[in-house]
């Protein structure tokens, strides 16, 4: 049995990161949110990893309001950035694996094609550019250290894309959303799944995991409103730059991650996003 001690118990990952691990024999999960572990102060991190000594910490503890952080430069690098170097100095001390999991957000979004793990990183916002300092240090573990980049994540815990959407479409009759910004929507279920399985293995490196397809948030849109029975006529396109006001941070506009190195390695792939979102409504609006 591996000890797994989880950060950002409290978020949406790892709400369903606990759930599917108390169903687990070989995973004995200890979880913290934040007001448990303030990631923030390095000798409250060292103390707490300290007394659990766990085999794996799946660092998931992330300030991740995008926005946000373009406004709050030095708040976004103190969680994202010296946070993470704060648990990854933690679990050297006792020797630990780090699973981090990190975004799409690292890659500036001009690539022409999937993202690999391979491509070299160029943040375009503060959030990106924190987590991609957060990437360094995890980096720096070598063969202690993973790095799981994932995307446009939703679930039926905390606050997502798929939320704002159904929200939004009880008040207003058409919706309009970005056609001109692509992506793999993942499912904190499956990722969850996916992150415990890894857990137990001894994977480095940098690991792309989302759920399979991808799509423009305006398709999206369509989907979260037909599989909610409201219409996919309701919402209507429109390119970035017609926003307003526009968006404090910049989007990228590719942000779909090959799954290369986690099909390389005969792992399974997550499902179509078509079929937990379909679960996430029904959790929802029943």
């Amino acid at each position: 049995m591996k000890r797994v001690l989880l950060t950002g118990a409290g978020g949406q990952l790892g709400t369903d990161i606990s759930i599917r691990a108390a169903s687990r024999s070989d995973v004995e999960l200890v979880s913290l949110d934040r007001s448990h572990l303030d990631i923030t102060n390095a000798a409250h991190v060292a103390a707490v990893v300290d007394k659990y000594r766990p085999d794996v910490i799946v660092h998931a503890a992330a300030y991740t309001a995008v926005d946000d952080c373009e406004r709050n430069e030095e708040h976004a690098f103190a969680v994202n950035g010296a946070g993470t170097s704060n648990v990854v100095s933690a679990a050297r001390s006792v020797q630990s694996r780090v699973i981090y999991v990190s975004t799409d957000y690292v890659f500036d979004g001009t690539k022409q094609s999937p993202y690999v793990e391979s491509d070299t990183p160029n943040p375009a916002s503060v959030y990106g550019a924190s987590k991609l300092a957060g990437e360094t240090s995890v980096g720096e573990l070598e063969e202690d250290g993973l790095i799981v980049r994932t995307s446009w994540v939703c679930g039926s815990h905390g606050s997502n894309m798929v939320k704002t959407i159904l929200r939004a479409a009880q008040n207003h009759p058409m919706l309009t959303f970005v056609d001109d910004q692509i992506g793999n929507p993942t499912f904190t279920g499956d990722l969850a799944h996916q992150v415990l399985e890894l857990s137990v293995r001894n994977d480095a490196g940098v690991m792309h995991v989302t759920n399979e397809g991808s799509v423009s948030w305006y398709q999206f849109c369509q989907d979260v409103l037909e599989f909610a029975g409201l219409g996919r006529e309701r919402v209507q396109p429109c390119a970035t730059d017609e926003l307003q006001p526009p968006r404090p941070a910049p989007r990228p506009a590719n942000s779909v991650l090959a799954n290369t190195r986690y099909r390389d390695l005969g792992l399974d792939l997550l499902r179509d996003y078509r079929e937990p979102l379909k679960e996430v409504i029904r959790d929802l609006t029943f």
